[in-house]
């Protein structure tokens, strides 16, 4: 007669949030951290961030995190128009695009920066 172990216990499988993910990747992309660093304190694999990361530029078609910020209120500075757009890039390159800059010039800076 055959006999059969039926073994009971925790496993490893984990359910993560969204926000925990998105907290995590956050974390674990911010300037100056370091991915392993990230992964071992919240005890998952880096391979796991890369891949959260990945799906979430997927889903978003890209994400980054926007600051809206007042406009500094001394008017000096002439080169600065009323609504513009300043990006930030990992790259320490820095953009500000005016709001009559036509879409399709803004996308291809915006592409061009993104890939450096």
């Amino acid at each position: 007669m055959a006999q059969v172990h039926v073994i009971t216990g925790p496993t490893r499988y984990r359910s993560w949030s969204e926000e925990q993910k998105r907290a995590l990747v956050t974390a674990a992309f911010a300037p100056g951290a370091v991915v392993t660093d990230v992964a071992r304190q919240a005890d998952v694999s880096a391979s796991l961030l890369y891949r959260w990361r990945r799906d979430f530029h997927a889903a978003a078609g890209g994400f980054a995190e926007v600051v809206v910020a007042k406009p500094a209120s001394n008017g000096s500075d002439p080169t600065r128009t009323a609504i513009e757009i300043e990006i930030e890039f990992p790259c320490n390159a820095r953009v500000r695009i005016p709001l009559s800059t036509p879409s399709a010039l803004a996308a291809a800076v915006v592409k061009a920066l993104s890939r450096r």
